[in-house]
């Protein structure tokens, strides 16, 4: 082969190698700024929050998420843990009236085992598994969030850690929306996860199921 030769062979290479570098920083690119935003939604706010105002950092703290959990596949739960947990939360729920520090308590333990049953990492590590469920549940899981900050002021002993019974109601409703995502069977589409998006509330609404916000008819005593 020609030293000619040679030489284009190389500058072809080069050109391809280009080219497939531009192409992935594109796409790099379009996972962060306005597709970040539109996925994580109210979780971009509060990161960018969490970093003062730094976009960059807000972005690189959850495009990171998504490299390590965009590719979990929620597990289908068995119709006897799908009662199990339904029972359950339906006996918090009704706690609440009467003792809402532990109806709370109890939200947050069975957000926790939820979520471990369909694949998240486990409860005990509860910052990779709130980590986790925003990469997929991002529009709902600020109420897990605030029942476990209440849970665990409480069970160390700071009381309601300037929660009062309305605050600890709100979290549970907002828990509860969390609540029945997990317990709805997961749908994919071309690999991607499909739900925890903006206007689930309505469609569970629209098929009859259980409102997050159905028991705020009740008024808790205050304790």
């Amino acid at each position: 082969m020609s030293t000619g030769w040679i030489i284009a062979l190389i500058v072809i290479v080069a050109a391809v190698l280009l080219v497939a570098a531009a192409l992935t920083l594109r796409s790099r690119g379009a996972q962060r700024g306005p597709g970040l935003k539109r996925r994580f939604g109210p979780e971009y706010d509060r990161a960018l929050a969490r970093h003062d105002g730094d976009a960059k950092a807000a972005e690189r703290e959850l495009a990171e998420r998504v490299e390590r959990h965009g590719s979990l596949r929620e597990r289908p739960l068995e119709p006897a843990e799908r009662e199990r947990f339904e029972a359950r939360w339906t006996a918090a729920q009704e706690r609440f009236v009467d003792s809402p520090h532990e109806a709370v308590a109890e939200a947050d333990r069975l957000l926790a085992e939820l979520a471990g049953a369909r694949g998240f990492p486990d409860g005990g590590q509860y910052e990779e598994q709130l980590a986790a469920l925003s990469v997929h549940h991002a529009h709902h899981v600020n109420g897990y969030r605030r029942v476990h900050r209440v849970s665990r002021a409480y069970m160390t002993g700071a009381q309601d850690g300037g929660a009062g019974t309305e605050e600890m109601r709100e979290a549970m409703v907002e828990a509860r929306a969390l609540f029945d995502e997990l317990m709805r069977p997961a749908r994919h589409n071309g690999g991607e996860h499909r739900v925890g998006v903006g206007g689930g509330e309505r469609r569970a609404h629209a098929r009859g199921q259980h409102a997050p916000w159905a028991f705020n008819r009740h008024h808790p005593k205050e304790s």
